[in-house]
């Protein structure tokens, strides 16, 4: 794990430099255009570091299939049946050697174009993650440009259904005989709609020793980590067995860069044989994320967020936290929040309660809603994987390659630098980046406190031993007074001398409002009021 606060910007390329503001649902590459690498110049790179990202994550980098033609390239077409969209998921990997040329400039020097992002992100002190798919590839994959030692996968890579063949729930003239069992452990011929049934599971053996998989899967993240990349977003990690992890990280982890590994992770009884096998972090989906997305729609009391927390015990620094990501409806969706303020306290706790890495994803920081209609998502609260599309917020944010605030609404400059603030602090401050935490929701019961919408904890780090930051959050259309105690315990843990403290400390907080007071010089050093 990383010394200091760990802070994640997730965007997609092809959306992140889309400057069309025209496009048109289910549009083509050609009809509404797609970012590409260049687009993610040493502006954007430089406006995204001074919000305190540490790390960025380019999704969708390796080449996946599309309904866009490339074969005068030397790429082989796909059957665009099979394909999600017109972009195609970005999980539906066709070629684990290549990048995606709909994000190059010059499509034959797509991977050089790649390799001058990681650079000028290095240049800027900035590391970056990318994408490893582990457990499925595209029905139709075929390497066009993999090293010429390295065997495609066959027969061996593969789990068949016997004497079947395969029906796909799209109309399609794609045969497969025996039909192989997709993606998402569907181990049928005839998967549904919903299924990842443009993909196909691969086949890590069932006695746990090394096999051909794993050997391919090896040299792939080999062959990325040798162009710079600083860590792995492991997709549905889950569903590849631990032995594997246990065998090919530590192999990976040898290399100069000491890549770091992130589990996509939804069983909490998986996380500790997780951790065992060398993963750096897992996805807190279901505990924080989907505590704090209930707390926040008023489905779950705030102190929910201390059970949720305190289930983890040591696994707690190894969880990574979000409020948004590619695949979860947007904060400020109509499906959920409805405005990107009232997702303040979720952000603050999510950022601050304990040590592990933060991540926000594109568009998050201004708002974003998600209710555009982009084609094969439709509006459901999430900007599209699927589709060639470009992001209003994202939009006004590039401001012709600028990548300022000059174009965002007044509302988007607003959100924009309350998160600039928020994490402007916790890059200044040891108490926030790599302090202990202490909950103080159990020593507040009291009628100036309401567990049900109201949610404080403390702060602090030896190394900056002036200051005990008390964090207050308001999960509630109204405001309040609060007054906060905080007992000789939270002292004791903390390895603080005997403290005399006014008691109660009064906290002020707006409707959906933040607090971060200092307890020893006794002022708010920010307050974020929607």
């Amino acid at each position: 794990m990383m010394e200091g606060k760990m802070i994640i910007y997730q965007l997609l390329p092809r959306l992140f430099g889309n400057e069309n503001p025209s496009c048109i649902p289910n549009g083509s590459i050609k009809e509404n255009g797609s970012g590409t690498f260049i687009d993610i110049n040493v502006a954007a790179l430089s406006a995204i570091k001074r919000l305190g990202v540490t790390h960025i994550w380019p999704t969708g980098v390796l080449e996946h299939a599309s309904a866009t033609d490339y074969s005068s390239f030397g790429i082989s077409p796909v059957d665009r049946s099979l394909v999600k969209g017109k972009a195609g998921s970005p999980y539906a990997i066709r070629d684990y050697y290549d990048v995606c040329p709909d994000l190059a400039r010059d499509v034959p020097n797509r991977l050089e174009e790649f390799t001058a992002l990681v650079d000028r992100c290095h240049t800027l002190g900035l590391k970056v993650i990318m994408d490893f798919v582990p457990n499925h590839i595209f029905r139709g994959y075929a390497s066009d440009v993999k090293p010429v030692d390295c065997v495609d996968f066959g027969k061996e890579n593969f789990y068949y259904l016997s004497n079947t063949e395969l029906i796909l729930p799209v109309k399609s003239d794609y045969k497969e005989v025996p039909a192989r069992a997709s993606g998402n452990n569907c181990f049928r011929p005839d998967p549904h709609v919903n299924d990842w049934y443009e993909t196909v599971k691969l086949n890590y053996g069932s006695d746990m020793q090394p096999m051909d998989t794993w050997f391919k899967m090896r040299d792939i993240l080999s062959f990325w980590a040798s162009k710079g990349v600083d860590g792995f977003r492991c997709d549905m990690a889950e569903m590849v067995p631990t032995p594997f992890w246990a065998w090919v990280i530590p192999q990976i982890k040898t290399g100069c860069n000491h890549p770091i590994f992130i589990a996509e992770i939804y069983r909490p009884e998986l996380y500790r044989a997780f951790v065992n096998s060398g993963f750096d972090y897992l996805y807190d989906k279901v505990g924080l994320y989907d505590t704090i997305k209930a707390v926040s729609r008023g489905e779950l009391p705030a102190e929910e967020i201390s059970r949720c927390w305190q289930k983890l015990g040591d696994l707690q620094p190894f969880m990574l936290n979000f409020i948004e990501n590619h695949d979860e409806q947007r904060i400020a969706s109509d499906f959920l929040l409805g405005d990107g303020c009232k997702a303040l306290p979720a952000l603050v706790v999510s950022a601050c309660l304990h040590l592990c890495p933060f991540m926000l994803y594109a568009g998050q920081e201004f708002g974003e809603r998600g209710m555009d209609a982009e084609g094969y998502s439709g509006i459901d609260g999430r900007t599209s994987i699927y589709d060639y599309w470009s992001v209003g917020s994202l939009r006004r944010f590039n401001n012709q390659g600028q990548f300022n605030t000059e174009q965002l609404h007044p509302s988007e400059r607003l959100l924009y630098g309350m998160y600039s603030n928020l994490f402007s602090l916790i890059a200044s401050y040891s108490a926030l980046n790599r302090g202990a935490t202490y909950d103080l929701v159990y020593a507040n019961r009291h009628d100036r406190f309401n567990p049900e919408r109201h949610f404080v904890f403390l702060r602090y780090s030896a190394d900056q031993p002036d200051e005990l930051f008390l964090i207050a959050v308001n999960f509630s259309d109204h405001s309040a007074d609060l007054e906060i105690y905080i007992p000789q315990d939270a002292f004791e843990h903390f390895g603080i001398e005997e403290q005399k403290l006014p008691s109660p400390i009064p906290i002020s907080l707006s409707a959906w409002g933040v607090s971060i007071y200092s307890v020893f010089s006794k002022e708010t050093i920010r307050s974020f009021v929607t």
